[in-house]
């Protein structure tokens, strides 16, 4: 894969991206650039195991999905590939998922991507139309919820350890942030 990356000109198409198939790195692309992040921590993956595990009975009351690092188109040339994601029904077999069928879409904040999560990807998911837009910071625990309002999101609500997240769209759901960081 990094020779293949190497000897690339110009910019990256969907196809290209696909191509590379599955590696330990995630590879989003960003409007024909590659972005390349390590595989996540071990702290990482337990808040995402943690919080997929909380919404996994309410996403399925509302006949809805979630579902952990999958490729999101939010438009051609530019697919992200969210910690986490509630989706509506959608194909299961297809790479990637279309930004219309996203309902939430959660990032959880990793000291190396904090600039990416905060500002370019919340300005691309807004855009994109993804309703709700869930923060949540790896150290402190702390959980930030926004809400789409025009092209940009809104804080809707904040918890940190000791209080309470409550989620009525798009699932019904209470989450403790002390149940999902070690």
């Amino acid at each position: 894969m990094t020779a293949a990356m190497f000897d690339h000109d110009g910019p990256w198409t969907e196809e290209e991206q696909l191509a590379l198939g599955e590696t330990s790195q995630r590879v989003e692309l960003f409007d024909g650039s590659l972005h390349l992040t390590s595989a996540p921590t071990p702290r990482h993956q337990n808040i995402s195991g943690e919080l997929r595990a909380a919404l996994r009975v309410p996403a399925r009351e509302a006949g809805l999905h979630v579902l952990e690092a999958v490729n999101v188109r939010l438009k051609p040339g530019r697919i992200p590939i969210p910690d986490l994601v509630i989706t509506d029904e959608i194909d299961f077999d297809e790479p990637n998922i279309e930004a219309s069928d996203v309902r939430l879409v959660c990032e959880i904040i990793s000291p190396s991507n904090a600039a990416t999560d905060k500002v370019l990807k919340m300005h691309y998911y807004a855009a994109a139309g993804i309703p709700w837009y869930l923060l949540i910071e790896q150290q402190s625990g702390t959980l930030h919820l926004y809400r789409r309002q025009g092209r940009h999101y809104i804080e809707q609500s904040v918890a940190a350890v000791g209080e309470v997240l409550e989620l009525v769209e798009p699932v019904r759901a209470k989450i403790r942030p002390e149940d999902l960081v070690p």
